[in-house]
């Protein structure tokens, strides 16, 4: 057969060097269906209430902010080594169509446990749909995307096993779904050591959760504890601010001095 050759786009090859540099991480994965009927009711009754992608990435923020190994990585420069970051940056798959054809970019989200659900949602929303050029960690991966393969892959290199530079490059975990298409379970790759992808909400109000991890940076007892940890958040800190959200406005009820007694 006599196909034609096609060029690589610049996602796709951002993609393509996404695959090599995840498939060097010692991942491990666990599922497991969790409770959230409580969010779910909440987020129901929030006018304008946010997305879920925006759910689960402060949900798990959260509960890295009290548990410094999922805020871990492990690196080989200038020797290997476990790095604790100070906060959390997550770092959410976003499904763009860009001269034609789809890809997946991926927007930075740092210290999303001191955000607010709705500015999540906002950042994530504007990654969906300005052009790519004023998001910034687009533009920057799609910079390394534009190089040279040798200089790509020192790029990656440096990216992958400096602590610092892995912690801006890649984040301390990443959130992907395909909720928003169909049913279906992604087991994702990623070159973050924590990757956290969900599925639709049940009618029973449950959602089947992934979680996959870094081997080297931790074992499966912590994961389990994640979940259930995760579970908790989600039905107690994130449901209380959807709730706190006015129904009428979408806005937060100002306070007076009359209702402040």
């Amino acid at each position: 057969m006599r196909g034609k050759p096609r060029k690589i786009s610049l996602p796709r090859r951002l993609v393509a060097d996404l695959m090599r540099a995840s498939a060097r991480v010692a991942f491990v994965s666990l599922t497991r269906r969790l409770n959230v009927r409580a969010v779910a009711e909440a987020r129901t009754q929030a006018a304008g209430a946010p997305g879920w992608a925006a759910i689960f990435i402060k949900a798990f923020a959260l509960v890295a902010r009290d548990e410094p190994t999922l805020r871990t990585l492990y690196v080989k420069w200038p020797w290997p080594a476990l790095y604790e970051m100070p906060r959390s940056v997550a770092m959410v798959a976003i499904a763009r169509v860009e001269d034609g054809e789809d890809c997946v970019l991926f927007e930075r989200v740092c210290a999303p446990d001191q955000m607010t659900l709705a500015d999540i949602d906002a950042l994530i929303r504007r990654a969906k749909t300005a052009p790519l050029k004023e998001i910034p960690s687009f533009r920057k991966t799609l910079c390394v995307a534009s190089l040279p393969l040798p200089l790509r892959r020192l790029a990656w290199a440096i990216g992958m096993n400096v602590g610092r530079q892995r912690a801006n490059f890649c984040g301390n975990f990443g959130v992907t779904s395909v909720a928003a298409i169909g049913p279906g379970e992604l087991h994702a790759l990623s070159p973050g050591p924590f990757l956290l992808s969900y599925g639709v909400i049940k009618p029973d109000q449950t959602v089947d959760v992934v979680l996959r991890w870094d081997h080297l940076v931790c074992d499966a007892a912590l994961m389990t504890r994640t979940l259930s940890r995760l579970e908790q958040v989600l039905n107690s800190e994130i449901s209380a601010e959807l709730r706190a959200i006015c129904p009428q406005t979408g806005t937060r009820p100002v306070r007076t001095a009359a209702n402040r007694a």
